[in-house]
């Protein structure tokens, strides 16, 4: 394993009694995992730095993605549809709807298809929440993203993550 010294050229780290160690070989990286990797850490950072924010009011960022991705629905939808949209088990999802069901923020109407079902939007209440939320954390969105990428680079990495999402649409 080599080190760059101050004056930029390599250097073998000494062991403990000063003798040189030989560098251990790794494994050749693939490129898809480095992405991957970048992607994920990119995705924990920024997350992370959204949760800190104080714009979520009594909501966790996770309630507030399903307030959103119900926002994006022009019609009520199931509960197995919200689940593809979201990261949650279902079961976890399930329980978040309650809440949100007790707290006047979603509301719950039968599938006029399927007497057994259920549809799931949001009330009044759910929706000026979310939108209030929204334009805070877009804002922060927006100031995070653009404080990093270029417009031109924006709009890049929302063509790669359309065309991922695409390709793996049809294998779920």
């Amino acid at each position: 394993m080599e080190t760059q010294s101050t004056l930029g050229t390599p250097q073998t780290p000494m062991g403990s009694l000063g003798t040189l160690q030989t560098p251990v070989a790794l494994p050749p990286r693939h490129p898809a995992n480095d992405a991957w990797e970048a992607l994920m850490t990119a995705h924990a950072s920024l997350i992370r730095r959204f949760a800190a924010e104080d714009s979520w009011e009594d909501l966790s960022m996770r309630e507030y993605d399903v307030l959103y991705t119900l926002s994006k629905c022009p019609d009520p939808i199931r509960l197995g549809e919200l689940n593809r949209h979201v990261l949650l088990s279902q079961p976890a999802l399930s329980r978040m709807v309650d809440r949100l069901v007790e707290r006047g923020l979603v509301s719950r109407t039968a599938d006029p298809k399927d007497g057994r079902g259920v549809r799931l939007a949001l009330t009044e209440e759910g929706l000026a929440v979310q939108r209030r939320i929204g334009r805070r954390h877009g804002r922060s969105v927006a100031q995070a993203m653009r404080a990093a990428l270029a417009p031109a680079e924006l709009r890049q990495l929302e063509e790669i993550c359309a065309k991922l999402a695409a390709t793996t649409a049809g294998s779920e």
